[in-house]
């Protein structure tokens, strides 16, 4: 040792004292973490299987268990302390007839179906996951990919009209235009012929009354007709024929599920946008336009940079 400098060694005491913290940290982490996870919907299919599966793997100091619909008491008889996952549509309306009862996420609902459902309200025991893509990322998403396009044509009925606001305030700071078209009935092609005169790129709205399988033959050759790409609405669409799409798959919703069930009920958003993302494309769409390969990986990495960082 140097002259002047001493060196005091740890007392028994303080080893204790120290052992003593790193044991209540210890244990305060395993109760942070250990909890006891429910997921509900009316059926439980080999999908809903495998999905509980996945999610009990990535959280093997919790109980991950799935309950079917009917075999559950009232929403308000269940422990307070449970965290409750809702895979559908019935498992919501059976959480809606109390507000009383666990905090609950209710997985991939769309925009649409919480407005028919809640309206404008939201729920404070109710966190809502939704399924469509943002309607900015998917604007963003036609600025990466058609970057002359400036006029978005946006077909709508009574349930999706709701969203135009949103779009036009999305569309505005990149320099785009809506072009929207009220399309109350499908069997009339004449406002889809509309809105695909005017417009340079057609963004399709979550509204499965206007994008389903009985629309989109009528939708996609119309479209190819004028050599209109479609974006959107899903990534069901895009392997039917549109061009693009953002979305999130399985391994992105578990690892969403994973983030915020690592967090205390309290601090759960009362609506989120997946984070995670991947962006599908249709190859054979794109030289049909004339469109260079999309690469998608790339894409979407740029549009999350581009989300972090405004």
């Amino acid at each position: 040792m140097r002259p002047g400098r001493s060196r005091r060694m740890p007392t028994l005491g303080h080893w204790l004292a120290g052992a003593c913290l790193f044991l209540t940290a210890w244990l305060h982490g395993v109760a942070v973490q250990a909890a006891d996870i429910l997921l509900t919907g009316a059926e439980e299919s080999p999908g809903v299987q495998a999905f509980v599966q996945a999610l009990s793997e990535l959280r093997p100091t919790d109980t991950v268990r799935f309950q079917p619909l009917a075999s559950l008491p009232a929403p308000g008889k269940l422990p307070g302390n449970l965290r409750m996952i809702l895979l559908d549509l019935p498992s919501l309306d059976w959480r809606l007839q109390d507000s009383r009862g666990p905090a609950t996420l209710v997985l991939r609902i769309s925009r649409l179906q919480a407005r028919q459902r809640l309206g404008n309200a939201q729920p404070p025991h109710l966190s809502l996951l939704w399924s469509d893509p943002p309607l900015g990322r998917q604007l963003q998403l036609i600025r990466r990919i058609l970057p002359q396009a400036r006029r978005v044509g946006v077909l709508f009925d009574q349930h999706s009209e709701f969203l135009l606001d949103e779009l036009n305030l999305a569309a505005k700071p990149l320099k785009l235009k809506i072009v929207s078209q009220r399309w109350d009935n499908t069997l009339d092609s004449r406002p889809l012929q509309s809105v695909l005169k005017k417009s340079d790129v057609l963004l399709g709205l979550d509204d499965p009354d206007l994008y389903n399988p009985k629309t989109a033959k009528n939708l996609l050759l119309s479209s190819y007709a004028r050599q209109v790409a479609l974006i959107g609405p899903n990534a069901a669409f895009v392997r039917a024929g549109s061009l693009a799409s953002s979305y999130s798959d399985q391994a992105d919703w578990l690892a969403i599920l994973d983030d915020l069930l690592d967090r205390q009920p309290a601090d759960w958003p009362r609506t989120l946008y997946p984070e995670r993302f991947k962006v599908s494309s249709n190859a054979q769409v794109a030289r049909s336009l004339g469109i260079e390969p999309i690469d998608e990986v790339s894409v979407a990495r740029e549009l999350a940079e581009g989300e972090r960082h405004p």
